[in-house]
């Protein structure tokens, strides 16, 4: 049993294999029938595979397998691990447009957004080749004959839980770090979108990597909640809504991992009258628009300071312009778009102004479709500016200093991302020394930091320490050894020797 490469070239429907764990390096059916569930294509709101469902005795299978490959794994050189990802690499690259119509399919996106994560995707394992030159451990004398030295040691199995908005790139995320930091790895991807990984983990058996490194367990909560419970799983790594990474955070460190869960956020981005028209207005379109608005970098809320009428009429003006079905795809299920075109319908009973309204949006039968919508004046506290939509919707609030701007900014329970639009340098800094934000842009309205930068956000958008990805990455999947040694004794004596 196998996946092969999906078959799709365009976006026309098209089925798909199954979903199974991967487990030893095979695939496998779960132990125990927890029945199925349908993978739906959001763009034709039909079913495309089936992924069967786990439990615990699932993931205790896992983490045995990859108990029994670790030691070999581990005692393998920094840079021999490493190059499993060399390999890895390029096969991506030659599958590339293979898995770009895998995401779309199962994700919904468009092709170029597809091909857009895919080729991020690749830039994350690129990092991980990288890895083996970054984790060289320093060391100095600290005295006469004492030498102190430091390396980065595996936590041993680790596993990680990914969401349904980017189904190649998240667990791209982790992997890198994780297994050229020596570990082994158990997966459970969305249960939305498990097809990518499924592929993901063919690649990585024919790039070298040992059979029970890399494993795969399916399903929903029950696996969730058993990744966070066995006692064999040394850190936990998350990324989903607020409200699952704050229970996740709680559960797998009352277990004693480590762990770092990555949430919600409902972005702002501040624009003030000086700020290029033309720059402002395709960045911040792309910023609420791109990937239908389901990416937790995508920009909420726009907080307009006096008059900026010439930089928010284009904005309307180009999001109009946009062809659901051709520049952006659909929203991930029939309960998303329920959920989205009735926060709209909300909005618009509580006074906001639908400047742009993508209720009634379509393109091929079937499927899930919200286009771009604009609301203007929107009050801070109404939900539509204060609370997660995770869709095409922007909400505009007028005020007018900069002052008043930051302090809505900052009065959010969020705070994952935030973008200033302006001219003026001193605006620039101004706001960026005092917005409550992890990842801040200028003139940018998707700040996401690049490799070896890390991924991650503040306050409720964040729970653990450090980042996911870049260097606090491979920190994260490692712990520090510190060497203290001395060979000879010394004619004139410290402390330390």
């Amino acid at each position: 049993m196998s996946f092969p490469p999906f078959a799709a070239t365009s976006a026309a429907f098209t089925p798909c294999a199954d979903a199974r764990n991967f487990i030893g390096g095979a695939f496998v059916s779960p132990q125990v029938d927890a029945g199925t569930l349908p993978v739906h294509n959001p763009r034709h709101g039909a079913v495309m595979a089936q992924v069967h469902l786990s439990g615990a005795a699932d993931v205790d299978a896992a983490v045995k397998a990859a108990e029994a490959a670790l030691p070999a794994w581990r005692a393998l050189p920094v840079r021999d691990r490493a190059q499993v990802f060399y390999r890895l690499r390029e096969r991506m690259a030659a599958e590339i447009e293979s898995l770009t119509w895998l995401v779309s399919h199962e994700n919904g996106k468009v092709y170029a957004e597809a091909r857009a994560e895919v080729e991020k995707a690749i830039e994350c394992v690129e990092f991980g080749c990288s890895l083996a030159n970054l984790a060289a451990g320093g060391q100095i004398d600290v005295s006469k004959g004492v030498n102190c030295a430091e390396t980065y040691e595996p936590l041993g199995v680790v596993a990680g839980v990914t969401p349904f908005n980017f189904p190649l790139m998240v667990p791209l995320w982790m992997l890198p770090q994780a297994l050229v930091g020596g570990n082994a790895f158990v997966l459970k991807p969305s249960e939305r979108v498990p097809l990518s990984t499924q592929r993901l983990a063919v690649l990585l058996r024919e790039a070298g990597l040992p059979d029970g490194i890399f494993n795969i367990v399916n399903g929903t909560q029950p696996v969730v909640e058993a990744l966070c419970d066995h006692p064999r799983i040394r850190a936990l790594g998350f990324v989903g809504s607020t409200r699952v990474a704050k229970l996740v955070y709680g559960r797998a460190s009352a277990a004693g991992k480590r762990a770092l869960c990555l949430g919600g956020a409902k972005n702002h981005l501040i624009v003030v009258p000086d700020a290029d028209v033309d720059l402002s207005a395709e960045n911040i379109v792309a910023s609420f628009a791109g990937c239908a608005g389901q990416r937790c970098m995508a920009a909420s809320v726009l907080v307009a300071v006096g008059d900026c009428e010439r930089v928010l009429d284009a904005i309307v003006e180009k999001a109009g312009r946009l062809r659901t079905g051709v520049d952006m795809g659909p929203v991930i299920s029939a309960a998303a778009h329920a959920r989205i075109t009735g926060a709209i319908t909300r909005a618009a009973e509580e006074g906001a102004v639908v400047r742009l309204d993508g209720r009634g949006a379509s393109a091929d039968a079937g499927g899930y479709w919200v286009g771009p919508t604009i609301l203007d004046r929107v009050r801070p506290d109404m939900p539509a500016g204060c609370e997660e939509i995770f869709g095409p919707v922007l909400s505009i609030v007028r005020v007018a200093t900069v002052d008043e701007a930051i302090a809505i900014e900052n009065a959010n329970p969020y705070g994952n991302a935030s973008s200033v639009f302006t001219t003026s340098g001193a605006v620039a800094r101004y706001v960026m020394g005092r917005v409550e934000a992890g990842m801040c842009g200028v003139n940018v309205g998707v700040p996401v930091p690049r490799e070896p930068f890390g991924f991650a956000g503040w306050n409720d958008s964040a729970f653990g320490h450090g980042n996911l990805t870049g260097w606090d990455g491979f920190r994260f999947w490692t712990r520090a050894r510190k060497v203290t040694s001395k060979w000879a004794l010394q004619s004139d004596w410290t402390w330390m020797s």
